[in-house]
């Protein structure tokens, strides 16, 4: 049953406007509620389904449950590889054929990793669903992990370091940070891992982690859009009831980043120009109480142009080109950094200075009720967009479920952001942003490496 081709459609140009406009228009009114059904198959995998027919376009995600904290020492990238990886096809799929599938159905997909999980996704006229549902149970059950796909995707993965990471400015911004942040955590080593792990990786290693992470007790399968829940139902069950639940346990790591003891510091050489100055701060794990107050934080200190680092150290000090800031919303506690690249002739130290002014402000004062309200008008914006497109919600779902338990949280996650007060704020502000709880870096031109 699970080899079975569904009938593909040839679909009209408009097909692929229509899945291109898909990532941008509401899937239903904005702030109404997002109605869905869950339910486990026997073999442990979650299913999510909702149901829009405001466009003819149906979102077929499946997010596994690891990402690059679930690899060990010495075999970093991993989780990152098979994203790459599980697009060479599958045993009723030939290599290359994956895309064409979906492309020639009028769709689109992609996949994407973070240190905790990953996440495929097909995007595809309605009348494909069963396509994409065939698509994913391949992907789970009868992927190729074999010599031939593993070479060629070493590759693009090398390609992708180099394009991505080694030929960009500051391109080793991230993974310094997280070398410098974590001593314990796997969260030490960046999704893309370390090329040298990947090159002694061996065809038995990528099928020992496709066996213990690939598989439905490991997974949700998060479906949005043109569908009835009882056809996708129906489906779902056509296509993954029969995939085996994995053999053994699922591994997660179970060691705990001990708290900092003082302040990280370090001077990294770079062939850019201009000095980088990077603060990270350990901050508690998404879906906590402090964390909802520490990203709110991390949105007034750094969201748009009248952010108060861009208002005070660009605008007003002259001292940056830029300066920004963002949170790692990760399953184990995390960081929330803040960034600002100098103007020419500027010591970092200054740059530095006054990032830590700012820094001191919030935790001294409370913000004015104005900038309040705007702070939670931005918060209320940034749900309500996350969840305009049918991709969107299915990732939510899946997001949600997977990490904190509880698929509803799409609709009332807001809520335990407007819970937060001002004096939350400042308190948060005060436990987290403190010398022995943070990392300092200076990225600065070594022109020694212009020769490299």
């Amino acid at each position: 049953m699970l080899a079975l081709r569904p009938q593909i459609a040839k679909m009209k140009i408009q097909t692929y406007l229509k899945i291109a406009l898909a990532l941008l228009i509401p899937a239903a009114a904005n702030a109404q509620k997002i109605n869905f059904t869950e339910f486990d198959l026997k073999n442990g995998l979650h299913v999510i389904l909702h149901e829009d027919h405001s466009t003819p376009i149906v979102a077929v995600t499946v997010m596994y449950h690891v990402g690059s904290k679930n690899e060990t020492a010495g075999r970093s990238g991993m989780a990152h590889f098979f994203e790459h990886l599980l697009f060479e096809g599958s045993e009723y799929i030939g290599r290359g054929e994956y895309a064409r599938y979906v492309e020639n159905a009028g769709g689109a997909l992609n996949a994407n990793t973070t240190q905790d999980r990953t996440f495929y996704y097909d995007l595809l006229p309605s009348n494909q669903l069963e396509l994409g549902l065939w698509l994913e149970s391949e992907r789970m059950l009868h992927a190729k992990v074999e010599i031939a796909g593993i070479e060629t995707q070493r590759e693009v993965v090398k390609e992708e370091k180099r394009l991505r990471i080694d030929n960009q400015p500051y391109g080793t911004l991230f993974q310094e940070t997280l070398d410098h942040a974590y001593n314990v955590h796997p969260y030490s080593w960046a999704p893309i891992g370390s090329m040298t792990d990947l090159n002694a990786a061996q065809e038995a290693d990528f099928q020992a982690f496709y066996k213990m992470f690939y598989v439905p007790n490991n997974a949700v399968l998060s479906i949005a859009g043109d569908i009835t829940i009882k056809e996708a139902t129906e489906l779902v069950k056509k296509y993954f009831s029969e995939i085996p639940r994995g053999a053994g346990p699922i591994v997660r790591p179970s060691a705990v980043e001990p708290v900092n003891q003082g302040e990280v510091r370090d001077s990294i050489k770079v062939k850019d120009q201009l000095p980088l100055v990077v603060q990270a701060y350990h901050i508690p794990a998404q879906g906590t109480k402090d964390f909802y107050a520490v990203d709110m934080l991390n949105k007034l200190l750094a969201d748009g142009s009248s952010s108060r680092l861009n208002r005070a150290i660009v605008e007003e000090k002259e001292l940056a080109l830029f300066s920004s800031a963002f949170t790692y919303e990760t399953e184990d506690p995390g960081l929330t950094m803040a960034f600002s690249l100098a103007n020419m002739g500027v010591d970092p130290s200054q740059v530095e200075a006054a990032m830590n002014e700012e820094f001191e402000r919030v935790k001294n004062e409370l913000i004015s009720e104005k900038e309040f309200q705007k702070l939670r008008n931005q918060i209320e914006n940034d749900f309500i967009t996350r969840n305009q497109s049918v991709a969107g919600i299915a990732e939510s779902l899946a997001n949600y479920h997977m990490y904190l338990g509880d698929a509803n949280l799409i609709n009332t996650e807001i809520d335990k952001y407007m819970a937060v007060t001002r004096e939350d704020l400042m308190n948060a502000a005060k436990k987290y942003y403190t010398k022995e709880n943070r990392v300092v870096l200076y990225f600065v031109h070594d022109p020694s490496l212009l020769n490299e």
